[in-house]
């Protein structure tokens, strides 16, 4: 089950409930009795793994050129003379 945080409008206390998802949200403050309302937090995002960064898995741009790729033949050998 969820814990959730929520905060009295009228004195400002915090206090936590741990309640299922289909539960009513607490309305009413355990130390005054004022209108309590949830509080929102946001959550950190964890990267985990390859693929995140720029540097990772990136195609485009300069690369090396692959060994045995790209190079011309030789003008001498295998060639048949025309004549």
């Amino acid at each position: 089950m969820p814990v959730y945080e929520y905060e009295c409008s009228v004195c400002q206390f915090h206090f936590e409930r741990k309640q299922r998802f289909d539960d009513e949200p607490v309305a009413v403050c355990p130390e005054c009795k004022g209108k309590a309302r949830r509080v929102l937090n946001s959550i950190p995002i964890i990267f985990k793994g390859s693929g995140f960064y720029i540097t990772d898995n990136r195609k485009g741009g300069v690369s090396e050129p692959v060994k045995g790729k790209g190079k011309l033949p030789d003008k001498g050998k295998g060639k048949e003379s025309r004549g």
